[in-house]
């Protein structure tokens, strides 16, 4: 079970996860509310999900990038 928790946190982007760190509170209650707020609002929450997705990529990218030229 452990094995495909973090199979799906590693596919997932890590955004619930990193969410859950920053605030305090277990992933998997992140998840709750991501899927909770996606059916009362009709999905809108899912665009925010993709946006968190997209910049925590980008932001480890820049890192990535600075690290190699220091």
């Amino acid at each position: 079970m452990k094995k495909l928790k973090d199979i799906i946190d590693r596919n997932a982007f890590g955004v619930c996860s990193y969410l859950g760190e920053k605030m305090g509170v277990a992933s998997a209650r992140v998840r709750l509310y991501f899927i909770y707020i996606s059916f009362v609002t009709l999905g809108s929450p899912i665009l925010l999900y993709l946006f968190a997705a997209f910049w925590l990529n980008v932001k480890e990218y820049i890192r990535e990038q600075q690290s190699i030229f220091r």
